[in-house]
């Protein structure tokens, strides 16, 4: 399928939807009257009506040319009525306020919140999204503080989930897949996340058992909606971090909403309190749009963009990293020449049209672009001195290297280049047939990849360049002169022009049946997904895979809200682009996908705990993978062998208890229990690269009882040591030890100034809807983190030291936010 095809798709919809549209459109927002938009109330007209979502946002279509009367309801609320008659198309925005009942009515309302928990969903608040602190603060940062959700780099936004690595993951905003960038090797290079958590008004997670209808990926998927504006309004917020703004309206016929963010990011006050020393020019920007245009009640028309410039500019100058024991202190001091410049470029726009043809199927077009443009060059000579330190207290050399084991110097060098264009064509439907309901899609992808990749490696020891340990430079000095050329320690050399071109869909059906003493809903489905890798001096190769999955759950009719959950399936990751490149750039076009057979079983409880209400979550998983691609983790870039030469499993515990710990507040404390291992080779089972065993999170908003506009929001994180990597050429299975425990605090203190209870008429105040100025500690305890090991030779003692590096200390933040 041409993508030329969407326009004329989307003029035929467009022209179908104005010869059939009877109906006016009535939207809004449901309010209390603390002016918290209200979940799961009931806006109905005789037998029809809907529910607002977890924003209070609820759209009812409604017949023209009638006078029609709508009713708004919430359990404990007193009910509202409209009277009202609308033209053809029309649209009319009111916004209702519930206020209390003094009749209670028992009565149990089924809301979105309940459906994600049928479905295994995780629903994250974008509210504590924007407020908890954390060195990338967004919706990243609150992943890692769910169980199976780890991330050892407080600068990096990706994450692995139950085992998994940074590539398995799916990300979606507004039902279009998102992609990362190629090229990134550390966490202080990437910037910015996609998600703008400014634009955003629900967040949904699913570590594992997920449907069908989501894409061919192993871990997780995170779906991301950006709202749809119902009125006026701007933000900003402003931290010695950098700044965001954003802007939203909607016309005066209310057909057309929009929403703009813009995102500004330096993450000097990290990089420059490192043990490294440097000048350091980041710039990291962006520019996200979402528009959407209602030609009338059929037919829906969305336009999503962004534009991302990242600009990495870092010259080391000096390092120095202690490290041992007490009793034998030694120190690595490195002097530094040369820079590195990175440029990492993105752009993406998508268009989709919905056209809801009758009340039972509703279609849609997605067509999406994406290209991504980086550039990593650096030429960096590092020369070191590995010692003892000077542990004499009141010396005025403490904690100085006074005697150098070992002397050295290595050069790296690089110049990689990438350009990626991916291009995305899909339709979906979903059908209602009574209580059933089915879900399918169609996508076609073209991926088109130019990629050059140009690194070496140079070590120097007391004058003697070191060459790679291969049999082809065996050294037999004196008994046979030495004959091979002298070569930097590590090389790679390639250029690649890869096409990769992908059909993929999927059905699913899904129903809800009510037992005797329970209910029960069922949802089955499967994917399938076919790709060719073609490209200049490739071998053309096709593949194809089939994914079966289901989920039941069951709800007992009990006193207590409890639910028990079964899913699975066989799920696949088709290799993308940097799963074909082996360790030495070359493309490997018949590189399979990974399979996985994956199960869940969870439970679900929601209590009332001091009379304020909770849930617990619990979820036992196991996976058995097979075709497994090994990889090596350096920071947060992965290398594939892009061999299917191994096997592996996981499995593990995950509990999450949440609820409002502190009055009118949600928090929540996590528990993750991990094992994972690979078999390479039938060598026998080893760590993997993300095998972190235990994991402890705790995300806790609280208030000053006599301050109530004074707020406090803590972040904690506990992770088990990751396996610590092995050098160059060495054999992973004898590099078998792990880094230290990751442990971090971050605390965020905001003072409200402004706030809807508390407008201001008068001075300059009266602009802001709301106003909250504050200060944020990354790292309370200081804590020494380390994400890699440095590999070290010493020449005297023929001992390769292990030379942690360190990730960011105690840094502090200030910060104000704005709405206007």
């Amino acid at each position: 399928m041409k993508t030329t095809t969407l326009p004329f798709l989307l003029f035929f919809l467009i022209s179908s939807s104005i010869l059939v549209a009877q109906n006016a459109t009535i939207r809004g927002v449901l309010l209390d009257t603390s002016n918290t938009p209200i979940s799961g109330a009931n806006i109905t007209y005789g037998s029809e009506g809907v529910l607002s979502d977890l924003n209070g946002y609820y759209l009812l279509e409604i017949p023209s040319n009638q006078k029609i009367t709508v009713t708004y309801s919430y359990v404990g609320l007193k009910n509202v009525e409209l009277s009202i008659t609308l033209k053809p198309n029309a649209n009319y925005e009111f916004n209702p306020v519930l206020k209390t009942d003094e009749i209670q009515i028992g009565v149990v309302e089924l809301s979105a919140k309940r459906n994600k928990r049928i479905e295994g969903v995780v629903t994250i608040s974008p509210e504590a999204i924007r407020k908890i602190p954390g060195a990338n603060a967004g919706v990243e940062n609150l992943l890692k503080s769910l169980p199976g959700v780890n991330g050892n780099d407080e600068l990096s936004t990706q994450y692995a989930v139950r085992g998994g690595n940074y590539d398995e993951n799916l990300v979606y905003v507004n039902e279009v897949e998102v992609y990362r960038p190629f090229l990134i090797r550390s966490g202080q290079q990437e910037g910015l996340s996609f998600v703008n958590s400014d634009l955003t008004s629900n967040v949904d997670f699913s570590a594992g058992g997920f449907q069908a209808k989501y894409g061919d990926k192993l871990s997780s998927v995170l779906d991301i909606t950006y709202r749809q504006p119902v009125d006026f309004g701007a933000s900003l917020d402003l931290s010695l971090l950098g700044a965001s703004a954003s802007v939203e309206g909607i016309s005066n016929d209310g057909k057309l909403t929009g929403i703009l963010g813009l995102r500004y990011r330096d993450n000097s006050l990290f990089v420059n309190s490192k043990q490294t020393e440097t000048n350091y020019k980041p710039t990291f920007a962006d520019a996200q749009t979402y528009f959407t245009y209602k030609f009338n009640n059929k037919f829906e028309l969305s336009f999503l963009g962004n534009v991302s410039i990242n600009d990495y500019q870092y010259e080391p100058l000096t390092r120095q990293t202690n490290f041992g024991t007490l009793t034998d202190p030694i120190a690595l001091l490195v002097f530094y020449e040369g820079q590195e410049v990175d440029r990492y470029n993105t752009y993406f726009g998508a268009l989709k049209g919905t056209y809801v043809l009758s009340d039972n199927y509703t279609a849609k077009v997605i067509g999406s672009i994406y290209q991504t443009q980086e550039q990593e060059h650096f030429d960096i000579l590092a020369q070191y001195r590995l010692g003892e330190v000077n542990t004499n207290i009141g010396d005025e050399n403490l904690g100085e290297v006074e005697f150098t084991e070992g002397i050295g110097s290595q050069l790296t060098h690089a110049r990689n280049d990438l350009d990626a264009l991916i291009l995305n064509l899909e339709h979906k439907g979903n059908i209602n047939i009574e209580d059933n309901n089915i879900e399918y899609g169609i996508k076609y992808t073209h991926e088109d990849i130019r990629d050059r990749v140009q690194e070496y490696e140079i070590i120097d020891s007391a004058g003697f360049s070191i060459r790679p340990p291969l049999p082809d430079f065996a050294n037999n000095q004196p008994y046979s002169p030495y004959t091979s050329p002298i070569v930097p320690y590590t090389e790679i050399r390639a250029k690649n022009d890869v096409q990769i071109d992908r059909i993929s869909g999927y059905a699913q059906y899904s129903r809800q049946y009510d037992l005797d003493n329970s209910e029960l809903w069922v949802n089955a489905g499967v994917r399938a997904h076919n790709w060719t890798v073609s490209g200049q001096n490739i071998t053309s190769t096709t593949q194809t895979t089939f994914s079966p999955r289901a989920q039941v759950t069951l709800k007992p009719k009990w006193d207590m809200d409890m639910l028990f959950r079964l899913s699975g399936g066989l799920y696949h990751q088709p290799p993308f682009y940097r799963e074909l490149r082996d360790s030495t750039g070359t493309v490997r076009p018949d590189v399979k996908a990974q399979q996985s057979v994956h199960i869940v079983l969870g439970n679900d409880y929601s209590f009332k705990l001091w009379d304020r209400p909770f849930t617990l979550n619990s979820e036992a998983y196991y996976k058995k993978l097979s075709d497994v691609n090994p990889y090596t983790l350096e920071n947060v870039r992965i290398r594939y062998r892009a061999n299917n030469n191994a096997e592996a499993y996981a499995y593990g515990l995950d509990v999450r208890m949440a609820g409002e710990f502190v009055i009118g507040t949600e928090s929540w404390i996590s528990f993750g229990y991990l094992k994972t291992e690979e078999n390479i080779d039938d060598r026998g089972y080893i760590f993997r690269p993300t095998d972190q065993r235990l994991k402890f999170g705790a995300l806790i908003q609280d208030y000053v009882k006599v301050v109530p506009n004074l707020k406090g929001y803590l972040n904690l994180t506990y992770n088990t040591g990751l396996p610590g990597g092995s050098p160059s050429y060495a054999d992973p299975y004898d590099y078998q030890v792990r880094l230290p425990d990751y442990k971090r605090a971050d605390l965020g203190v905001s003072y409200v100034i402004v706030d809807k209870d508390n407008l201001r008429e008068n001075g300059w105040l009266r602009v802001f809807k709301e106003f909250t100025v504050g200060a944020e500690i990354f790292n309370i305890f200081d804590v020494q983190n380390s994400i890699t090991n440095t590999f070290v030779r010493d020449i005297y003692t023929k001992v390769q030291y292990s030379i942690p590096n360190y990730l960011t200390p105690r840094v502090f933040n200030v910060r104000a936010t704005m709405k206007f």
